[in-house]
């Protein structure tokens, strides 16, 4: 860490401190689940499609190629059992697709909410230095401490802006992956019905 950087976390204080952690944070947790989604499959659709439409394919690789070959499976079983399977296998991917969301959505929450409060808390230790000198404080100097106070709530939002914006896109590749789940296995199901 340079020294610029270190003073300049001193700056903010203890709130600054903490919005610097969630920042590294945020960081990790949208590369691994970068990652993640990569080793999932989350974007190949070829192999699904395929499958869902009669087609063998060697080994299916994919979140939605393996979601249909488990479909396929699962049609062997009787109507009721067949969709309630379905049903879980589904629940099960989608739980796999939306881990490490929740770490996500709370840092939204209080990066903000600490940066706030060392804003509250600079805003009292200006005023209280404003107390103490009979309220002869140098203007430059009591905005000095209002700057600093100010700084940590410009870095909370800073940490949730893009913590909510890469939030809302895995959330997108979630749903998309429930909806292209949803339409094949339908599509799997009714192709099965006409066959019989």
């Amino acid at each position: 860490m340079t020294p610029q950087m270190l003073e300049f976390l001193n700056t903010g204080g203890p709130a600054l401190w903490a919005i610097g952690l969630l920042s590294v944070l945020v960081l990790a947790i949208v590369l691994w689940k970068l990652w993640r989604l990569s080793m999932m499959g989350a974007w190949s659709t070829g192999q699904a499609e395929a499958l869902a439409n009669g087609q063998t394919v060697a080994t299916p690789s994919g979140i939605r190629a393996r979601f249909v070959a488990d479909v396929l499976a699962a049609r062997r079983l009787p109507d009721a059992l067949a969709r309630e399977e379905v049903m879980r296998l589904g629940a099960r991917v989608l739980t796999r697709l939306r881990s490490g969301l929740r770490p996500l959505e709370l840092i939204v929450t209080i990066a903000p909410l600490i940066g706030l409060l060392g804003t509250v808390m600079g805003m009292i230790e200006a005023f209280q230095a404003l107390e103490t000198t009979g309220g002869q404080a140098d203007p430059s100097v009591l905005a000095g401490g209002i700057w600093e106070a100010l700084l940590t709530t410009a870095a909370g939002m800073g940490v949730a802006i893009p913590a909510a914006i890469a939030l809302s896109w895995f959330e997108a590749i979630a749903e998309r992956v429930q909806t292209d789940m949803e339409d094949l296995a339908t599509r799997v199901f009714t192709q099965g019905a006409k066959a019989a």
